[in-house]
């Protein structure tokens, strides 16, 4: 069973993310990268249905605009086999990354991709739903629980009061999220063993996004909080509030 991992590099989630000069990205200056956290959910079901087969292997794949290897070695720390970095394709939108990676994925052989339901910087969700149509595939999205039944998987994903159940043909494409399970932490022997695990190193095609930045900004400051007063008497003055000013109600 040969896996592919698609994984994106994003700012840490405890980062202070600041806005950059041009006023359309976000300043990397002394930001910390991590894999994005969805992610690691995707690494963890591939590497435990790798495990269970016990044949096989786990590819990581990664687009990254510096053409750093820090997420991808995380990756291999974590028992991924090997990585395949694609280097550039800064400003992309989710349809043209999709094409460069598709274009990749086109020349790796495997039986699952796997991705996480969405990067936590651009929230778009639009990836792995796009991979899939370009390279022919299905594809579940927001899936919670998997297995492996014959030469088909059976996806689960939770929904408002229910569950739906999804039965793909292999090979096929999985979007995992958080309760899927628990990534496991890189052990020490993991992280040595990365260093030696392969990299390959691919320059990213020219491929222009539809979608445009025009600006970013940082949310507006909270307005400081205030008391109204004390007792239920001033209940009436707090519901006046919250409707006209706080338009809550």
């Amino acid at each position: 069973m040969n896996i592919v991992v698609c994984l994106k590099r994003v700012p840490d989630t405890t980062a202070k993310i600041k806005v950059a000069a041009d006023g359309k990205s976000l300043d990397s200056q002394g930001v910390e990268f991590i894999i994005s956290p969805y992610d690691e959910f995707a690494i963890e079901e591939a590497l435990r249905i790798k495990e269970k087969i016990g044949t096989g292997e786990v590819v990581g794949v990664t687009l990254d605009p510096d053409g750093q290897d820090t997420i991808l070695r995380k990756a291999l720390a974590m028992g991924v086999d090997r990585g395949i970095l694609i280097k550039g394709g800064d400003s992309l939108d989710g349809a043209a990354t999709a094409e460069i990676l598709a274009g990749v994925l086109k020349t790796v052989k495997f039986d699952l991709l796997f991705f996480g339901k969405q990067a936590i910087d651009s929230d778009s969700c639009q990836v792995p739903s796009y991979v899939a149509c370009r390279l022919g595939l299905p594809r579940v999205n927001v899936v919670t629980r998997l297995e492996l039944v014959e030469k088909k998987i059976v996806c689960r994903r939770q929904i408002e009061g229910g569950e739906e159940v999804y039965e793909l043909p292999i090979p096929g494409v999985i979007a995992c999220t958080k309760g899927a399970n628990e990534p496991r932490y890189p052990s020490l022997k993991g992280i040595m063993a990365a260093k030696k695990k392969p990299v390959q190193i691919l320059e990213a095609p020219k491929v222009d996004a539809r979608l445009e930045v025009l600006k970013m900004e940082p949310p507006s400051e909270r307005p400081p909080g205030r008391i109204v007063g004390q007792g239920v008497e001033t209940v009436p003055e707090l519901v006046r509030l919250l409707r006209e000013e706080a338009k809550v109600i």
